[in-house]
């Protein structure tokens, strides 16, 4: 499940292990820095670029997934 590696992603980034699918990835205390290093593990471990503006539109585990989610019916059709 896409939620699953994201909040994976983000509580390793972010060092906590209390992330929800709700919790707004500034409210955490993301940053810049952060962000990117996320931006490549989304690379690495899911195999999907997400650009930085979908970034900050999505903050959330739960958006983001929705649309790295979006991305792959894209490429399925």
């Amino acid at each position: 499940m896409i939620s699953d590696g994201v909040r994976t992603i983000w509580c390793r980034e972010l060092k906590r292990d209390d992330i929800s699918g709700d919790d707004d990835f500034f409210a955490l205390g993301g940053q810049s820095v952060i962000m990117a290093r996320i931006q490549g593990a989304y690379i690495e471990e899911l195999g999907v670029e997400v650009p930085m503006d979908q970034m900050y539109l999505n903050p959330t585990v739960a958006t983001i997934s929705a649309y790295i989610a979006s991305l792959d019916a894209v490429k399925t059709r």
